[in-house]
C-alpha cells in the first residue's frame, strides 16, 4: 500500500461536523464576528488585520467597486443579455476586462512604486523634498524608457480624482500612510516638470499604493480590486434585472453599423 499523500494549507479544512478557517472555528469564532473585508485580507495576508488596516482596506474595496457603465460593467450586462440564464458567465465577462487600462493599474501602480522603493540605495526620504527629488528622478527614469507612469490620468477627472485625496486621508488618520503613497503624491506633484503636461492622481493608483502600504502582496493587488469589482458587477446585474438597457445599448451600435470598405 502506497502512504496517502497529505497537501497542507492554512486556509480552510472540514470533517464531518466542524469547519475550520485560517486556524479558527467557522461557526464559533468567525460568523458574525469578522467583517468580509477584514476576512479577504486574512485570507491572503495570513494575519489578522487591525482595525485601522481594515479601514483603509475597505475604503480601497468602497473605491473600485463601481463607476457606472464602465466597459466592465457594460460587458456584464451585454452578456447577460445574450444568456440570462448565466449569472456566472456574465460575472466572469466583467472581471475577465480587468486589465492595464480598467482596474489593473491598482497593480500596475503598486508593482511601479514598489519597484522604484527598492532601488533606492539607502534611507529613504523622509521631507516631501526628498520625496520629490526621489519622484523626479522615477519619472524621468520612466519617460527615457518610454514606459507610462501608473496611476497618472483619468478618461473621465481630468483635473482631480476624488477618491485620490480622500483615501490618502482615511490612511493619514489611521497611521498608515506609508512610502507608496508618499512617493505617489511625490510624484503627482512634480511629474508635470518632466513630462510637460499635468494628469490627475487616478483612484485606481492611490488604491494600489495603499495596498501596497499594508504590506500585501504586490502580485496580488489586481486580485483585491477584482473582489471590489465583483460586487459592484452583482450590482449592474440586479439593476439590468430591474430597468434593463442592454438591449438598448446593443441594438443602438448594431443599427448604426457603417460598412467601410477595407481598402
Amino acid at each position: 500500500m502506497s502512504e496517502v499523500p497529505s497537501f497542507p494549507t492554512s486556509l480552510g479544512t472540514s470533517t464531518a461536523d466542524e469547519i475550520r478557517l485560517l486556524g479558527q472555528d467557522l461557526t464559533a469564532d468567525l460568523m458574525g464576528k469578522v467583517g468580509f473585508g477584514e476576512l479577504a485580507f486574512w485570507l491572503v495576508a495570513l494575519r489578522r488585520p487591525t482595525p485601522s488596516e481594515v479601514r483603509v482596506f475597505e475604503a480601497v474595496l468602497v473605491a473600485l467597486a463601481d463607476h457606472g457603465f464602465t466597459p466592465t460593467a457594460i460587458a456584464a450586462r451585454l452578456t447577460y443579455l445574450s444568456a440570462p440564464d448565466s449569472l456566472q458567465g456574465a460575472l466572469a465577462a466583467g472581471l475577465l476586462g480587468g486589465g492595464s487600462r480598467f482596474l489593473g493599474v491598482t497593480e500596475d501602480c503598486g508593482a511601479f512604486l514598489h519597484g522604484a522603493l527598492a532601488a533606492v540605495d539607502g534611507e529613504l526620504p523622509d521631507n516631501d523634498e526628498g520625496w520629490d527629488a526621489l519622484a523626479l528622478i522615477v519619472v524621468a527614469e520612466a519617460k527615457a524608457a518610454k514606459r507610462f507612469v501608473p496611476g497618472l490620468g483619468h478618461p473621465v477627472h481630468k483635473v482631480r480624482d476624488p477618491r485620490t485625496p480622500v483615501l490618502i486621508g482615511i490612511a493619514e488618520e489611521e497611521g498608515l500612510r506609508g512610502p507608496h503613497l508618499k512617493l505617489f503624491e511625490a510624484i503627482g506633484r512634480v511629474h508635470e516638470q518632466v513630462l510637460g503636461r499635468r494628469l490627475p492622481l487616478n483612484g485606481a493608483g492611490v488604491c494600489g499604493a495603499a495596498l501596497a502600504d499594508l504590506g500585501l502582496p504586490i502580485e496580488l493587488l489586481r486580485g483585491f480590486a477584482l473582489l471590489a469589482r465583483a460586487a459592484g458587477l452583482l450590482g449592474q446585474l440586479a439593476e439590468e434585472q430591474r430597468r434593463p438597457i442592454g438591449m438598448d445599448a446593443y441594438l443602438t451600435v448594431d443599427r448604426n453599423a457603417v460598412y467601410v470598405d477595407p481598402t
